[in-house]
């Protein structure tokens, strides 16, 4: 619970992603839980439990080796651990949430529900474009670019892999 609390003012852009614990532990952790809850999601999505396992699986690897890309290109491959744990943390952080807000959606279909997911959607590009900017000490509209250019090839990149299996 203390790592949890130590990780947690990340989301509030209040830590500095290199000032974070280096547990593998932890990421372990951040993968299970992150792995559940998009295969919760997908498989509402899709409907086949099958190509929800590859899809998130596919993600989760592709995440890990954009992190590591970008650490290795900025000299900071020291920190992957870190990195990958801020981010997926960041991650499981709003899908909290997420899931939910999910629920009220499907079920009332209130256009506040729609409102709030727009926001959560908001709040984790937040997160993943501090937690780069952070990372890469470079300005934030690249930072928002870097962010933008994650969440195509996590998500995109990892459906498309999963088309071609």
């Amino acid at each position: 619970m203390a790592i949890f609390k130590h990780y947690l003012p990340l989301c509030w852009f209040r830590k500095n992603p290199y000032a974070l614990e280096d547990s593998l532990g932890f990421l372990k952790k951040n993968l299970v839980y992150f792995f559940i809850v998009q295969f919760f999601l997908q498989a509402n999505m899709t409907d086949d439990p099958g190509e929800s396992f590859v899809e998130v699986i596919l993600e989760i690897i592709v995440s890990l080796l954009f992190i590591g890309l970008m650490l290795l290109l900025n000299g900071t491959s020291y920190a992957f651990i870190r990195m990958a744990n801020a981010f997926f943390f960041g991650m499981n952080a709003v899908s909290f949430l997420v899931i939910p807000i999910l629920i009220w959606l499907t079920v009332s279909e209130n256009i506040v529900s729609y409102y709030l997911l727009a926001l959560t959607g908001a709040w984790a590009y937040m997160i993943v474009t501090y937690i780069i900017k952070r990372t890469l000490l470079i300005n934030t509209a690249a930072s928002m670019v870097l962010s933008l250019t994650y969440f195509a090839t996590t998500y995109y990149g990892a459906f498309a892999l999963g088309q071609l299996l």
